[in-house]
């Protein structure tokens, strides 16, 4: 599989795929977080593309997909309206809340 290649708008809010606009993840992630929310998105799609026929387990595969997502800064509030402190705890509460699910 190839890597898209990624535009980003000026003001690093947004990514563009495909002629698509995306918001962007939260640039004040830190590393370490920024992977772990990337891993659980990743458990979440693939549990998604697994539990096909499912709906409950398709459900819930789709809810960690937006924890995730939210965590990442990728739904939810715009990052760039929150301060720093609910950054951080947007992404504290969805790790908590992914980890609580293993």
């Amino acid at each position: 599989m190839t890597r898209r290649e990624v535009e980003r708008t000026e003001d690093g809010r947004w990514i563009v795929v495909d002629g698509r606009r995306w918001r962007a993840q939260d640039p004040e992630l830190p590393d370490d977080v920024r992977e772990r929310l990337l891993h659980h998105l990743g458990v979440g799609r693939s549990g998604v593309r697994a539990a096909k026929g499912d709906d409950e387990a398709v459900a819930a595969a789709r809810a960690r997909v937006q924890l995730a997502k939210t965590g990442l800064g990728e739904r939810g509030e715009k990052w760039w309206e929150q301060t720093h402190d609910q950054r951080r705890a947007r992404w504290e509460q969805a790790l908590t809340a992914l980890d609580d699910l293993d």
